[in-house]
């Protein structure tokens, strides 16, 4: 049986709850969020709406060695300003459900950041998971938290 792995990131964003909804919930943003180590591309037709459930984004993505893969995901859940969740339909993972949730607080907005994973290749992926796959997640978000400091600023507020 494969093992389910999770994660959670908080950071305080010292900005409006609309104005971090809307840097969050556009997918334009998530190259400038992601090391360009990953090659990180958005290949949908871009979309200046709100994020809506069943909305279906594609992306390639080279995680391991510079290997390019397809990356589609689908937004199931969104409850503006609050959270949305992204469940990936085809890619890397065998599981991947990520949350994003948006929560008013003093000095701006606090969000966590919830994922819950799996790898394929049974035992393959779980050594893939000690050897690098974790530690990469965890590189993916402290760079995400640098990005988005530069973007936003400092809190004035502790977490």
């Amino acid at each position: 049986m494969a093992t389910i792995y999770s994660l959670r990131h908080t950071q305080i964003i010292p900005a409006s709850p609309e104005d971090v909804w809307n840097y969050f919930s556009s997918p334009a943003n998530l190259s400038h969020i992601t090391p360009a180590s990953m090659r990180f591309r958005e290949t949908s037709a871009p979309h200046t709406g709100q994020v809506y459930p069943g909305q279906v984004i594609t992306y390639t993505v080279a995680p391991i060695a510079g290997i390019p893969l397809e990356w589609m995901t689908e937004i199931t859940h969104v409850a503006y300003l609050d959270y949305f969740v992204d469940e990936q339909r085809v890619g890397p993972y065998r599981l991947w459900h990520h949350e994003h949730h948006f929560q008013p607080t003093p000095g701006g907005v606090k969000m966590t950041d919830i994922v819950h994973y799996k790898l394929p290749f049974g035992w393959l992926g779980r050594l893939a998971h000690w050897l690098f796959v974790k530690k990469q997640l965890d590189d993916l978000f402290a760079y995400r938290h640098q990005v988005i400091e530069k973007i936003f600023g400092q809190p004035t507020v502790a977490p």
